[in-house]
């Protein structure tokens, strides 16, 4: 057999990430089904012989010898029999090796298209094998390329390659060649055919699921992440409550020497993360989210509607709302609450709203932890 035939396995096992024996397998199975496209009743008659390491690729029809006209191709007169074989008899099985060469074109393109079928059932069971339980998880990838001017970039987890599109990556981060990044796994599309692994690192439950890697109260269950919002690329906040009145929540999260919150933040790039206390009582959830600014008083102003005003000193209005508004709309975020914050100099009430003062609140819902 030509070694270009099995320069060609070789190299379709790299390209699909596939064992050698996998491989052998779908050329096998492609090649029955084609040889019983030629021979309709030789269906158990037939054997594919594949050695790489001897370069052996032959196909067998399986045919009883016997000494009357046969009935179809599963038996041989042993008269044609002996030409092949001197040594045959009737009642024997006779090898009969089919000249691959002489094979159709229809037959060959017949079993070039059921070895891609193949391979892409394949490689499709073998992907959402890999990342159905990775599904609103982390993994750990290794970035192979980026690619200039649109900045997706490649990369390799588990001999998978996956992309990472540039608006799911973090803003001013600089991925290179190399690098080790955490990526959240948001779901997976197109899984009837061409399975798509859809990755993010702006999800605000990646945010989630390093603290769950970081700290073992979250991961154990003793202390609770309650809520998060996030600017990804420059803030987060995070609320959390223990579960265990000898268990400090916002320590347990910082760790001693700020060691978990150190390595949360380098994989972020150097995002900024708040960690809140939570509260069932919304104006002390509300008055903690506006952190780092001193709160006066919040007053609720309908819990349906969920509005409030927050009243906070003269010198920390900028400060609870900060640099273009982010502070407040990340506290509105992360209680779900419309929040209008005010300076404790009274406001006429004819006064119009500054519109900056007043932030309207997104869900604040995350995911519940996958399972293990």
């Amino acid at each position: 057999m030509d070694s270009k035939f099995f320069e060609t396995l070789a190299a379709l096992g790299t390209e699909n990430s596939l064992d050698t024996e996998v491989m052998i397998e779908t050329v096998k199975s492609a090649m029955q089904k084609s040889v019983q496209r030629m021979y309709p009743e030789c269906k158990e008659s037939i054997r594919v012989d594949i050695d790489p390491e001897r370069k052996i690729f032959d196909v067998f029809l399986l045919q009883h010898v016997v000494d009357d006209e046969p009935i179809n191709h599963t038996e041989i007169n042993i008269d044609e029999a002996k030409a092949i074989d001197p040594g045959t008899y009737v009642g024997a099985v006779l090898e009969h090796k089919l000249d691959i060469s002489k094979f159709s074109r229809a037959s060959a393109q017949s079993a070039k298209q059921s070895i891609k079928g193949d391979l892409r059932d394949i490689n499709r069971d073998r992907i959402l094998d890999k990342f159905l339980c990775k599904e609103n998880d982390i993994i750990t990838a290794t970035v192979m390329q980026v690619e200039p001017g649109r900045g997706s970039a490649t990369l390799m987890y588990d001999k998978t390659e996956l992309y990472l599109l540039r608006q799911e990556q973090i803003p001013g981060e600089e991925l290179k060649e190399g690098m080790q990044i955490k990526v959240y796994v948001t779901g997976i599309v197109n899984r009837n055919k061409k399975p798509i692994i859809k990755l993010s690192r702006v999800h605000r439950d990646l945010v989630k699921r390093l603290f769950e890697l970081e700290v073992p109260e979250i991961y154990d269950g003793t202390v609770e992440v309650k809520a998060i919002s996030r600017e990804a690329g420059s803030r987060s906040k995070i609320a959390v409550v223990s579960h265990d009145p000898n268990v400090d929540a916002i320590g347990s999260c910082i760790g001693a020497k700020h060691s978990r919150i150190s390595a949360i933040v380098k994989e972020l790039n150097g995002e900024k993360i708040d960690i809140i206390p939570y509260s069932e009582n919304p104006a002390e959830f509300i008055a903690n989210a506006l952190s780092p600014a001193k709160v006066l008083k919040v007053e609720i102003l309908d819990e349906e509607e969920r509005t409030c005003t927050a009243i906070v000193p003269n010198d920390q209005l900028s400060l609870a709302i900060g640099n273009k508004g982010q502070n407040a709309k990340l506290a509105a975020k992360l209680t779900n609450f419309k929040i209008d914050i005010k300076s404790d100099v009274s406001v006429p009430e004819s006064a119009p709203e500054n519109p900056e003062e007043t932030v309207q609140p997104e869900s604040a819902e995350i995911s519940e932890p996958s399972e293990e």
